[in-house]
């Protein structure tokens, strides 16, 4: 049978225990232990346990809730009150405490204290003691200034290069050699924003005057390059051409959550995506762009024989979808203007002009079936009539060429005008003809005067207008519009031109 030693017995199982330590006081530590033990236990049993015996013998506190009104409920009403007002007198006091007295600061400890504090760090304002100066110090008469200055300043966008020399610090004398000089190579307008220059100041003679110019280098071409040195007292100009090359560059790739940054993460440069995107808008919705489309475009890539390289204009635009170009353009003619292979073959539209009214006068009769005011009967009016006094100026409606100059039948004093496409106009019932069948006329050129010849009941014009000699309303009509003819030797140019950018290698330089 085991027995398990130290305080508690059996309930230390389990428990972490310090295990004992050899010493010859032990024994006597442990007889000490004992004795006080016995006399707690003797205490316990000789004042707490009758204590406790009487208090549950007298019933002090028995339950409010039961025997109400007994004299066993009033005794454990009167303990309680009892209880309470024992409570309330030894209530602590609500007197304010009194806190220890504030010490009295002179004006030495507040700068002290406004030393050592932090809160002026977070304004931006110095902090810590500032050493004045000992006889040690010996005060200069003026602050020296470094023989040169050397800066870089960059031409925004709205600025002036004179404006942006002169912030530089240049003087005016300088200003307005340096505009001599750079005007005999490039006109200074012209210089790009974004373009940076490096200035060099030399020493002055006088705190007063502006620092003399010693060198301006800058680069307002891709192919040139001028430098502005001091010399023999005066300024020279020195220019120094760029050899510059250019070849084509494709760029293919798949289209994904937005066109642009798809086509900047192939390597286009942005100038290049932005006329991509110029030129696709003008001949194609962007929304007919789907994710998984490819774009294609080809720029000139200029390259400096200083190692620099420019995106030059943009050469070929296509979409192309499932393999096959939905959008093929080109740029091609003299106006640089871009042309896919449907309008080339079918030819571009021209609009000649808008049409003009005839004549100064009102309407007096619409295109349409009437009554004829001399024949009498409902017929067909293929025209329009215009009211106007007699001898009134008629105008040619637009550019044309006159097919018909003279009599014509119920329409008297006659002139037809054909204005190419199909398209022509007539003027009838005038009293005097100011052109010959053959001549060329333009828009706004008197080709009659008003009359009443033919079957006219007075001085008015009737204006007709044809499509591929058919009447029409003329007041359908506000312009004229027709192809232009393509020259097979230029349609075979163009094929050819685009076949040979198309075969360029994508993401390469030819």
């Amino acid at each position: 049978m085991l027995a398990f030693a130290g305080a508690g017995g059996g309930s230390g199982f389990g428990l972490r225990t310090t295990p004992p330590i050899a010493s010859e006081s032990a024994p006597e530590s442990n007889a000490v232990l004992n004795s006080t033990k016995m006399h707690l236990g003797a205490l316990r049993r000789n004042l707490v346990t009758p204590i406790e015996r009487w208090c549950a013998a007298k019933d002090l506190a028995p339950d409010l809730a039961e025997d109400i009104g007994s004299a066993r409920w009033f005794r454990s009403f009167g303990t309680m009150l009892g209880l309470g007002t024992a409570a309330v007198l030894m209530w602590p006091s609500f007197a304010p405490l009194q806190a220890a007295p504030l010490t009295a600061l002179d004006e030495s400890a507040v700068d002290e204290f406004r030393v050592q504090g932090i809160r002026p760090l977070s304004l931006g304002a110095d902090n810590g003691r500032q050493m004045t100066a000992t006889a040690a110090v010996i005060p200069l008469a003026a602050a020296p200034e470094r023989p040169s200055i050397d800066l870089t300043a960059t031409l925004g966008a709205g600025d002036t290069f004179p404006r942006m020399l002169q912030r530089a610090g240049l003087a005016n004398s300088d200003i307005v050699q340096v505009l001599d000089m750079v005007g005999g190579q490039i006109k200074p307008g012209t210089i790009p924003p974004g373009t940076r220059f490096a200035i060099r100041l030399g020493a002055r003679t006088s705190p007063a005057q502006p620092r003399p110019l010693e060198q301006l280098s800058f680069r307002p071409r891709f192919d040139l390059a001028l430098d502005i040195k001091r010399s023999g007292g005066g300024l020279a100009l020195a220019t120094n051409a760029i050899a510059v090359d250019s070849a084509p560059m494709r760029i293919r790739g798949i289209v994904g959550g937005s066109l642009y940054r798809s086509a900047r993460a192939a390597g286009a440069p942005p100038s290049a995506v932005q006329d991509y995107l110029r030129t696709i808008d003008e001949h194609m919705a962007f929304e007919e762009i789907a994710p998984g489309d490819e774009f294609d475009l080809v720029f000139a890539n200029r390259r400096a024989a200083s190692g620099e390289q420019q995106a030059g204009d943009l050469v070929y635009a296509g979409v192309v979808r499932s393999g096959k170009p939905v959008l093929q353009l080109l740029r091609w003619g003299k106006d640089r203007e871009f042309y896919s292979p449907q309008s080339m073959a079918e030819g571009s539209q021209e609009t000649t002009g808008f049409l003009g009214s005839p004549v100064n006068g009102r309407i007096t009769s619409n295109f349409g079936a009437r009554r004829h005011p001399i024949l009498g009967y409902v017929r067909m009016h293929a025209g329009v009539d215009f009211g106007a006094p007699w001898g009134a100026p008629i105008y040619a409606a637009t550019d044309g060429r006159v097919s018909i100059a003279g009599w014509h039948g119920g329409h008297g004093n006659y002139v037809r005008l054909d204005h190419g496409g199909g398209i022509g106009t007539g003027y009838g019932h005038m009293s005097r003809i100011a052109v010959s069948a053959g001549m060329s006329v333009r828009r706004g050129q008197v080709i009659g005067y008003v009359g009443s010849t033919g079957l006219s009941t007075g001085p008015h014009l009737h204006y007709e207008m044809y499509r591929n000699g058919q009447t029409v309303n003329p007041l359908s009509m506000t312009s004229i519009t027709q192809r232009a003819t393509v020259d097979p030797a230029q349609l075979a140019a163009f094929k050819a031109k685009l076949a040979q950018v198309t075969a360029i290698k994508a993401n390469t330089l030819r």
